[in-house]
């Protein structure tokens, strides 16, 4: 799926504008690039070729996952969206719920297995 149609994904999941489904998008692949490790980054900028700059960090890399706990996740993406947390977890869930449908349950695995369980029960389970 391209950048648009993961916009558009997202807008059709929250009721969001699509500049605000933009925004959450590109804030979440950030905060996930910043607790992914070096490998998994890079897996997920190759299966998000439109999107790649959004998951890789600005600071130096990391070979080693570094996740933070959702929660704080859910408030740092507040403070760059300027969304309340409740629309920015409605977000970042939707985000997420994107990503499984883009890049497939074993891809969207290696992405959440990097990351506290409390991610992957955002979303939900598949189906």
């Amino acid at each position: 799926m391209d950048q648009k149609g993961i916009f558009r994904a997202v807008a059709d999941r929250t009721g969001f504008s699509r500049e605000e489904s933009a925004d959450i998008t590109r804030a979440v692949l950030e905060g996930l690039g910043d607790q992914l490790s070096d490998g998994e980054s890079k897996r997920l900028a190759a299966d998000l070729p439109d999107l790649a700059g959004q998951v890789t960090v600005r600071r130096r890399r990391r070979k080693e996952a570094h996740p933070v706990p959702l929660a704080e996740f859910i408030r740092k993406l507040s403070q760059r969206t300027g969304m309340n947390q409740d629309d920015t977890r409605v977000g970042a869930a939707a985000v997420l719920a994107v990503l499984r449908e883009t890049l497939g349950e074993d891809g969207y695995r290696h992405l959440t297995g990097q990351l506290p369980t409390a991610y992957a029960e955002l979303v939900g389970p598949s189906g």
